[in-house]
């Protein structure tokens, strides 16, 4: 009772103490008659057109690598196929196209699921199907039935500039919808986080992005989508002020081959690549110090055939300057197959421009069921031209392995490649049919995963 007249007393002493602002002095609503900038007005267009999206899926739970040796499955009573079991996520996505109901988010937002739901800013909640799915670029096109939807226009993200104000709105942590305001801090930034098979060419911006924006708009003063929030930097999971987004453009050629195709048909040029560095410049007898050098040309490629040689320094690609590998494969990679595409290159010590066509992603692919049982569940291709390892080794590359399956048991993974089978070379998957044919009573593989190598026994 004491302790409430004391705090009483405190508050009575405050309120006598402290001065109330008259009315008169509230923030005013203009200054010498001109409005207060808000960010309001193009909200009221824009937020709208962005939508919480729910999932529900399977995926596979994770075991001990030695539960994959039947010994341990029976020691242990473990079950011989992998377990399920049910997860949930929350994202944002971004309505593009009112009429047709055409949602760009993230692939990570939907990937696994069976059930994907819609929330709308007035509360509807649609259900929304899969139209296509690209994890090189970790973009979704989704499609839903509903009246009176909003959309965001696309903005052309080229014309994007360090210093431009954006914003971004989400669903941060499953809040509802959150709007933070930035600048863009870079362009073109990398992070090959799904590995080397990843285009990657984000905006980086400092509006603050935090899990559940995945998929959501990031828009300039106009309330133009200028990215697809995708991901952030940082220690702890929350937001740091790094944050990317994929660019509109790219977003946008996306969509265009998923609607088409169902997927994306990416074309290639045929050249293995690398950095040009000061040391390499200088051996090239080139004062560049910026662009990519080609190191290798395959046989029967478009690069062959538009005149492209070893040793030939990339410095930008339909007038667009190249610095690095990673923005040259982007730019290839937004390119479609049969296109034309102009390069300017230096040779030896000369500029000059060189006209090439976009040629087809051809690769030669065999089931296992071709082969030894014990690589059964799994399929094999010729090594892709748009993997870093192409030209550089020689083997037979694994595209996908079945949960549960021989080649699983066996622990064979996506990506590997199997460069000798019984110490004999494979240069292609026509060498792996012949050498790892049925009937044989083992196989001995070498096998490439990532910078190492290793020996892996098949019975």
């Amino acid at each position: 009772m004491k302790l409430l007249h004391l705090l009483a007393a405190a508050l009575f002493t405050a309120a006598t103490v402290l001065p109330v602002a008259p009315a008169a002095a509230q923030l005013p609503v203009a200054v010498d008659g001109e409005a207060l900038p808000s960010l309001a007005p193009m909200l009221q267009r824009t937020v709208p057109a962005v939508v919480n999206i729910s999932t529900r899926g399977t995926v596979q739970t994770q075991r001990n690598p030695m539960f994959n040796d039947p010994f341990f499955r029976r020691f242990f009573s473990m079950p011989d196929q992998p377990q399920e079991r049910e997860v949930a996520s929350l994202g944002s996505g971004v309505i593009v196209d009112a009429e047709r109901g055409l949602v760009l988010t993230n692939n990570h937002v939907v990937a696994n699921a069976t059930e994907i739901r819609v929330t709308l800013q007035d509360g509807r909640e649609l259900v929304a199907e899969v139209v296509g799915t690209d994890e090189g670029t970790d973009v979704a096109l989704l499609k839903v039935e509903g009246a009176n939807l909003t959309a965001l226009p696309m903005s052309n993200s080229d014309a994007l500039e360090v210093g431009d104000f954006v914003v971004a709105i989400g669903n941060p942590f499953g809040l509802g919808q959150t709007v933070t305001s930035g600048i863009v801090s870079g362009l073109g930034r990398a992070l090959l986080m799904r590995g080397p098979q990843s285009f990657e060419d984000f905006i980086q911006t400092d509006a603050a992005i935090n899990r559940g924006n995945s998929g959501g708009a990031l828009v300039n003063l106009r309330g133009e989508l200028v990215g697809i929030n995708t991901a952030i930097l940082s220690g702890t999971g929350g937001n740091i002020g790094i944050g990317f987004a994929i660019p509109a453009n790219m977003a946008r050629y996306v969509m265009e081959q998923l609607l088409e195709h169902g997927e994306v048909r990416r074309g290639v040029l045929g050249i293995n690549i690398q950095n040009l560095d000061a040391e390499l410049a200088e051996a090239l007898g080139t004062s560049e110090r910026q662009g990519v050098v080609v190191t290798n040309v395959a046989e029967g490629s478009s690069a062959e055939e538009a005149g492209i040689r070893a040793g030939d320094v990339i410095i930008s690609v339909n007038g667009r300057a190249v610095t690095h590998w990673n923005e040259l494969r982007n730019q290839l990679g937004m390119i479609r197959v049969g296109e034309r595409v102009r390069l300017e290159v230096i040779r030896d010590g000369e500029r000059r421009t060189v006209n090439a066509r976009i040629g087809e992603l051809a690769t030669a692919e065999v089931a296992a069921d071709t082969l030894h049982p014990g690589l059964r569940g799994a399929t094999f291709s010729n090594i892709p031209e748009t993997s870093p390892l192409f030209g550089r080794v020689q083997g037979a590359q694994v595209t996908s392995v079945e949960p549960g399956s021989a080649a699983a048991r066996a622990r064979l993974q996506p990506e590997d490649v199997i460069t000798t089978v019984n110490r004999q070379d494979v240069g292609n998957v026509d060498d792996l049919r012949r050498l790892a044919a049925p009937g044989q009573p083992q196989l001995l593989l070498t096998v490439r995963r990532g910078n190492g190598v290793q020996f892996i026994v098949i019975r």
